[in-house]
């Protein structure tokens, strides 16, 4: 028996070596997230600290590591999500997440909660009343090449309100806004409902003077890499967070009330919203 159960043993062992040197050598699955211009200009230690457990989150759910990766530069995070560079990609630019599902075959996992909207603010002492008096004043906006910035016009044509036609100053940081208000160089601004600027504003005894539709806000999409049965696992353990108090944690320091898993469908409508 030696002569066969020697040699059966040694490829046994070899066998099983190569498939632990195997697994080993497996790259991690890559997260990319951006949120754009409205969390203000801080530093990739921040963000990197803010969103790793939502990494561990997703490296849970998929039985395999999942290592995190955060931009602030718009063009770069677009390019690779066209280019299919990331296996799971959160962004707070919604209307591109949409066309990534629509252009590029990304899946939808979900969004946050709650829904964005475009928030118009004012100075405490300032005579405006309603959206339709901001007309003909001076318009602080996020950059033009921006989600919000398209929102926020999109929501105001619907008002009746042609930003083409108005006195509009665009800023790179929303966070720039206030500044300008502050300091009257601008009678109205336009702001993300989740940018730090509109969580404080009232806050400060400013006044918000119009709050838009809600939008999808904030969505995690994945690959074509992922497959179905892996986002059902993902999707059962964002819901399961705010169950624990490790859960609840991570939200509070993502800024979020929750995950939402049921929103596909408007999600995919916002281009149409966005464009028309």
């Amino acid at each position: 028996m030696k002569p066969i159960l020697i040699p059966l043993m040694c490829s046994l062992s070899v066998l099983w070596a190569g498939a632990v040197h195997a697994q080993a050598e497996t790259p991690p699955l890559l997260l990319s997230i951006s949120e754009g211009s409205s969390s203000g200009a801080l530093d990739h230690a921040h963000y990197a600290a803010k969103y790793q457990g939502l990494a561990d989150v997703l490296s849970r759910a998929l039985k395999t590591k999942v290592s995190l990766a955060v931009t602030r530069d718009l063009e770069q995070m677009q390019e690779n999500i066209r280019a299919g560079r990331a296996d799971l990609v959160m962004f707070r630019s919604s209307d591109f997440m949409a066309r990534a599902m629509r252009d590029y075959g990304y899946s939808y996992i979900s969004t946050a909660k709650p829904d964005g909207h475009c928030v118009v603010i004012v100075p405490k002492g300032s005579p405006l009343k309603a959206l339709a008096d901001i007309k003909g004043k001076r318009i602080a906006m996020p950059d033009k090449s921006t989600y919000m910035s398209r929102f926020c016009t999109a929501d105001f044509k619907i008002q009746g309100i042609s930003l083409d036609k108005e006195n509009v100053q665009y800023m790179r940081e929303q966070s720039a806004i206030g500044v300008y208000l502050d300091n009257k160089l601008a009678d109205v601004g336009a702001v993300a409902s989740y940018s730090k600027l509109a969580a404080k504003w009232e806050k400060d005894g400013n006044r918000i003077l119009y709050k838009s539709v809600a939008q999808p806000y904030f969505p995690l999409v994945a690959s074509k890499k992922i497959r179905p049965e892996q986002i059902k696992a993902i999707q059962t353990e964002l819901l399961a967070l705010p169950g624990s108090e490790s859960g609840r944690e991570l939200l509070k320091r993502l800024e979020m009330e929750g995950f939402d898993i049921t929103s596909e469908a408007r999600l995919r409508e916002l281009p149409k919203w966005i464009e028309k």
